[in-house]
């Protein structure tokens, strides 16, 4: 979709990144370090002084303190964290459980290593967990369930009764869990965000992954973390080490700097909630029916009083026909379901959420 948005020069609230610069300061502090010579490999699991700071981040906000050393390692973006978590515990005939809508890396990760994704469903009404049918897909072949909250591309929260739920569902067993949480710090409307890090049941079986690009609006740079369990993490960095060896050394100290203050990443659920309520507010009096949206910097929209076109075929009417790039729901699903529902990302500057806001009413008026 960003590949059409650009032949056919659209705006682009399509694929998750932002329209605007990170800080000067991070900049400057990436200058600065590049200036002085850090510019060579850097550790296998990351440079010291940040692992320092990621524990110390994940100690402050969830109460779980990670060995910087043992239990903390830097990676070149979050999808490398999960691809390697994946390659780290699947074999072949290992089935994971997939919830779905899921994000596009997690299912060829599963495929590549030969294991088998079991899909389960979020409640189609408001994105919520039927913790029963994920009880009855556990058999004795599961190996691995992999989580997203704040999710992408619905919005929606895991909440802390859904952590008590896993807990009870995978005490007792060997069933490992990956926590997909690069949008820990988009949660909107005073609601938190439940990392599997506070819980004891989960966090001893979990691969807990975040994402500075998420975070800093540097999403070029690809630039992630994993805090696992010491055991967990001994195998991950066997293959993380193969994988790409080591992330980019004067930008891990710069955010390491960067770290040291914590308005950098709290208020940024501010920032984007601002965002989130300016296209929704510019909006509300279309023919397009809002989602409610918890986190992330996704907005759902239903269209089914618009058009009844797919929403692949009107995902490019959009861009083709009306200069606006969104994304169809339905290839977040296995069996491309999606119930009239479109995409939006918010992550872009206020006049070109605006002047999106304006286009997306005028067509549905078309119709």
């Amino acid at each position: 979709m960003s590949q059409m948005a650009l032949d056919y020069k659209a705006i682009n609230l399509a694929q998750g990144f932002p329209d605007f610069n990170c800080n000067e300061e991070l900049l400057k502090l990436v200058s600065y370090y590049q200036e002085k010579g850090f510019n060579q490999y850097a550790p296998m699991a990351g440079v010291p002084v940040l692992r320092r700071e990621i524990s110390g981040k994940i100690e402050k906000l969830h109460s779980r303190k990670y060995d910087e050393n043992k239990e903390i390692t830097v990676t070149a973006g979050a999808t490398q964290a999960i691809y390697t978590a994946i390659t780290t515990v699947v074999q072949p005939g290992n089935e994971v459980i997939i919830i779905e809508p899921a994000y596009d890396s997690y299912v060829p990760g599963v495929k590549s290593n030969g294991g088998i994704p079991v899909f389960v469903s979020l409640n189609p009404k408001d994105y919520s967990y039927n913790w029963e049918t994920v009880r009855k897909s556990i058999t004795g072949k599961t190996k691995l369930m992999i989580f997203n909250s704040p999710h992408n591309p619905t919005g929606s929260l895991i909440t802390k009764n859904d952590i008590r739920q896993l807990e009870a569902i995978v005490k007792d067993t060997n069933i490992l869990i990956i926590s997909d949480e690069v949008y820990e710090h988009i949660v909107f409307d005073e609601q938190i965000h439940f990392s599997f890090s506070e819980s004891d049941e989960l966090a001893k079986r979990s691969f807990v992954i975040s994402s500075f690009g998420k975070t800093f609006h540097t999403t070029g740079w690809k630039m992630g973390y994993c805090a696992a369990p010491e055991n967990l993490t001994s195998e991950f960095r066997k293959m993380h080490q193969f994988v790409v060896f080591s992330a980019n050394t004067p930008i891990q100290y710069a955010y390491a700097d960067y770290l040291k203050n914590e308005k950098h990443y709290l208020q940024l659920s501010d920032f984007y909630q601002k965002k989130r309520d300016l296209f929704r507010n510019q909006i509300k009096n279309s023919k397009f029916k809002l989602l409610p949206c918890k986190g992330t910097y996704f907005q759902l929209m239903n269209y089914s009083e618009v058009t009844e076109m797919n929403d692949k075929d009107f995902a490019e009417y959009l861009t083709k026909e009306k200069g606006i790039a969104v994304i169809p729901v339905s290839p977040f699903y296995s069996n491309g379901s999606s119930e009239y529902i479109i995409r939006i990302c918010f992550a872009k500057k206020d006049d070109v959420l605006i002047k999106a806001a304006n286009k997306l009413t005028q067509v549905a008026r078309s119709f």
